[in-house]
This record gives structure tokens, sequence and C-alpha cells, in this order.
């Protein structure tokens, strides 16, 4: 192959043969490729499929699914230099971003020309906005403003298939409406590079929002939380976030961070309400499900301190040793009944579980803990994996919200699916890579 500075070295292919997914595996790359254009791109996939070589896109590797985990002999392509926003266009609400920009970085990017890119998923401080299209990445705001598909407009892609392999083409539009042909940019949103590599994303902005305030709710257990949370749905309420934390994880993050927040109650639930109506409304509801304690701030650093504490959640439980983090989404009413099966299931298999979720649309992360180097824990900890998603599936839900199938979730795709299903998904994938080297092996 004649790409230009190959990557190589052992060590340097190691760290890019994986993403942040607990025991999933990855496999040796033959090499790694760090393109800074859409022209490098093209040619690295010309060269792989005339070598039949798979290629497995990468952007920060911040994934929970395995989804950027490597294959024996592929060509890891690391997208994290092709990191420019291209254009910023108030009058369209719109911005042009290649796949290795930081979520962060092109929030505060249009936030100087007082805009707004409402996805946030927790890893918004790292993760790119290539690996949260790649995954339809939600967050923290999803309950009201949506996931990161609802603000993809277009896309440019080097995809194979029916055209040539390293061809690119551009799907979508730069217009609020538009329904010429199928609607194929929302179909490789979310289809964690097994379709092709996104080279340029064009994305749909709001104005900034007006300062919100924050509704705080402590309650003596995860289900009574689950009970808040479903007695506001019930009501109509919209906050624009209802985040659940568990006691196991403000602990962890405190341990850590020093933040200054003294978990006394088993759960917490952080709302952010718009409206002074929406923030009593909230209150309200949080204190006739039986929260022993709610609070309303309008501090911003107050706010900011407690949300704090949700993001860091995951990095704060994995400095305790492996954590194999789940991604089931249930109906909202079915909240309640999800919550306390996992508490079941971890009790049942002897595992410590630490609970997030973005409750408020029944997406949930409880966090599995295993002590380091502990076989007999890993494997009860796998367990209770698949019966959580088992139990997801039971209340009539998915095997991941947000974090993507990658490689932990197949099995259970499989069995959410159906094989009728399947063998569709399966065609639609034959068609645009006849090759199958794009991500072989994911989902």
């Amino acid at each position: 192959m004649t790409l230009p500075n190959l990557i190589t070295d052992p060590n340097s292919l190691v760290n890019l043969s994986h993403d942040e997914a607990e025991w999933a595996p990855a496999g040796t790359p033959w090499a790694a490729f760090r393109p800074q254009s859409t022209a490098e791109v093209q040619e690295a996939v010309r060269h792989c499929a005339a070598h039949n070589v798979p290629i497995v896109p990468r952007g920060a590797g911040t994934g929970l699914s395995g989804g950027a985990n490597a294959v024996d002999g592929c060509l890891v392509l690391d997208l994290s230099r092709m990191d420019r926003v291209l254009e910023i266009d108030p009058e369209n609400l719109l911005a042009v971003v290649q796949p290795g920009v930081v979520n962060d970085d092109l929030k505060k990017a249009v936030a100087a020309q007082g805009l707004w890119y409402p996805p946030d998923p927790a890893s918004s401080p790292w993760s790119t906005i290539g690996g949260n299209v790649a995954t339809n990445a939600g967050g923290l705001c999803c309950l009201k403003y949506g996931v990161t598909r609802d603000y993809v407009l277009g896309l440019e892609v080097v995809m194979g298939g029916p055209v040539e392999y390293g061809t690119a083409v551009r799907l979508g539009r730069r217009t609020t409406k538009g329904v010429a042909g199928y609607d194929l940019t929302s179909l490789l949103v979310g289809s964690e590079g097994t379709l092709g590599v996104v080279t340029e994303i064009t994305l749909r902005l709001r104005p900034a929002p007006a300062p919100q305030a924050t509704v705080v709710g402590a309650f003596a257990g995860l289900v009574a939380a689950g009970d808040a949370v479903a007695l506001c749905t019930r009501r109509g309420l919209q906050p624009a976030a209802l985040e659940l934390v568990d006691r196991a994880c403000l602990r962890a993050v405190e341990d850590w961070k020093r933040l200054g927040i003294e978990p006394d109650t088993e759960a917490m639930l952080l709302a952010r309400a718009e409206t002074a109506a929406d923030a009593d409304g909230l209150a309200s509801a949080f204190t006739e499900a039986g929260a022993v304690w709610t609070e309303r701030s309008t501090d911003s650093t107050e706010a900011e301190a407690l949300f704090a504490a949700r993001r860091l959640a995951y990095p704060a439980l994995e400095r305790l040793g492996p954590l194999l983090t789940e991604d089931v989404c249930v109906p909202r009413s079915a909240v309640p009944a999800m919550l306390a099966r996992i508490v079941e299931i971890g009790a049942r298999h002897g595992v410590q579980v630490a609970t997030i979720a973005h409750a408020g649309d029944g997406n949930l992360h409880p966090m599995l803990v295993t002590p380091p180097g502990d076989d007999n824990a890993r494997i009860a900890a796998q367990a209770a994996f698949t019966d959580i998603i088992d139990a997801a599936l039971a209340l009539g839900g998915t095997v991941t919200g947000e974090h993507g199938v990658g490689l932990l979730k197949r099995d259970g795709m499989i069995r959410e699916l159906g094989p009728d299903v399947c063998a569709v998904q399966d065609a639609v994938k034959h068609t645009l890579d006849p090759l199958h080297i794009f991500n072989p092996g994911k989902a």
C-alpha cells in the first residue's frame, strides 16, 4: 500500500485498536492511518478495497460498545486529525464540520456567534462529532431537544457498493425541509462505520438557550425516583433534562473530585427547567412521589457542579476497577419497573451496580463494577449484563439507546429485532458494502 505515514508501531497500534468497552474483543491491526482530508480517506478506501483489507473507522475512542475495535489485519482509520470547523452560517442556523471536531469545541465555536448545538453526550469534552454521528449519540438534553440524528442535515461519505469503492458522495441537504429520494442521511447516522466513512457533516443549530433553573430531588431508593419520573411524564412536564444519579455514582465522584457533594440518600434526580412554571411543576412532582427533600436553584455554579457529577460518574467509577456499562432504554412508564429489576439482578448475581440514567426518556445506564483481576466477578457481571438486556426487552425496551450495538450488544440486537428484520439489515449492508470491509463484525 502506498499510503503515506502509516502507523505500524505495535504500541501505537494497541492504543488505537479498541474503545472504552470493557471486555469487548479487539484484534491486531495491520496498520493505522490518520487522514487529514476526504481525498486521503478516498485513497485509503480504494487501496483497502483492492487488497480486501478491512477498514475500522475511529474517532476519539470514547465508545462503550466496542464499535471502534480493530479486527485482525485491518487498517484503523483514525479520523481525529480531520478536526476543522469548516463553516458556521448564523443566517441559516447550520455548521459544517469534519468528523474529528470535538463536541464541546463545536459548542464553543457556535456559542461565540450566539448559537447552540444541543446534543451533549456525557463524553462531550472528548468525543467527536463523527463518533456521535456513528452511534447517534444522545445526551443530557435530548429529552427535549433530540439526539444527534435530529441535527444532521447532510453528510459527505466515502462509500463502496453501488458506486466504486472510494467514491465520495453527498447525502442530505442544507435546507430546513427536503424529501427528495430515500433518507440515506438518517440511514448512515447510527450505522457505526459499517456502511462507509463519514468525512464531513452539515449540522442544524439553534439560537442560544435562555438561562435555566435546576431542580433537585433526593429519594430513599431508585424505584421512588423512577416513580417521580413517571409522574412527571403523566403530567406532561417537559424539562430540558431529567437525569438520575444514584448514591454509588455520587460517592465515587466526590471521592475523586471533591466537588462538595455529600450524598445522604440513595438516588437523586437532576432537572433543568426553562420556565418558573416548569420548575414549580417538577418540584411538586418530586415531592408528591416521595422525595426526601427538593431544592431549586438558579445559581449556575451550584447547578453545574451537580451536572458535572453526572458527567463524571463513568470515569469516577472506572477508577475502582473494570466497569461494564449498560445502555438499555425502556418506555418512560416502565422506568420504575426497570430500576427495580436492575436492583434485583445486581443482588442475585452479587454484582455492585451503580446507576445513572437519562431518566426522562427511559435510557438507563446501570454500570457493573468489578474488582481488578477477579475472574469470578467478571463472569457474574457479564451474566448480569445479559439479564439486564433481557429485562429491558421484556418491558418493551431496546438493547441500546445511544451507545450503539458494536460488539457487546450483537446478540441482544438479534433477540430484539428477530430474523426477518436482521435479514433486511444484512441486505442493506451487502448492497452498500458487498466486500464487507467497512467495520466488519459490528452492527
